[in-house]
């Protein structure tokens, strides 16, 4: 079977694979990210509408191995895929869909489908914190079903904010020479 994923940074074109592997998403630092996954076809609760699940993504960064989760601020589920929308902020947010990629490199990401019954209430009390964490039971409380996909995520830094930046000189006018072991 062959996963197909829309992936979409903020003001550039959309990137369209087919792919029986992973598929990287592609992120800048201290910008918006937008990105669409497959779920659908993996989806692990049926019995309730779309319209009735969420998806909390966990990124852990593979340099540092900082978590931050966050639920998409967007729900747009289509008949295979899904929209992630994302906002930059400084201080993340689970709840909101605030993120802040840092430091740039790669991240891994996993997406976990929750569930409710009732009204679907994306807030603290409501809606799981991470993978493991069980409110009690109620029709506002979110319900984690499980692991729907995995990839990884490559982060640029934005233009001018690089970790390490060189200053580039002019060329001198005259001969340049190098001796060696001096």
């Amino acid at each position: 079977m062959h996963s197909f994923f829309f992936l979409k940074q903020i003001n550039s074109k959309y990137f369209y694979y087919i792919t029986d592997k992973l598929t990287m998403i592609q992120a800048t630092t201290e910008t918006d990210l937008i990105f669409y996954l497959q779920t659908e076809d993996n989806r692990i609760d049926t019995s309730v509408a779309s319209s009735k699940i969420r998806y909390l993504v966990k990124f852990t960064n593979d340099l540092d191995k900082s978590v931050q989760y966050a639920y998409s601020d967007t729900h747009l589920v289509y008949n295979r895929y899904t929209k992630f929308s994302y906002t930059y902020n400084a201080t993340p947010d689970v709840y909101t869909g605030a993120v802040n990629f840092k430091p740039s490199g790669y991240w891994k990401y996993e997406v976990y489908e929750v569930s409710w019954t009732g009204a679907v209430a994306i807030s603290s009390g409501n809606a799981p914190i991470n993978e493991n964490d069980v409110l009690p039971i109620g029709a506002t409380h979110g319900v984690v079903q499980g692991l729907v996909t995995k990839g990884k995520m490559n982060v640029s830094d934005k233009s001018g904010t690089a970790q390490v930046q060189y200053t580039q000189r002019q060329e001198p006018g005259g001969t340049n020479y190098i001796y060696y072991g001096q």
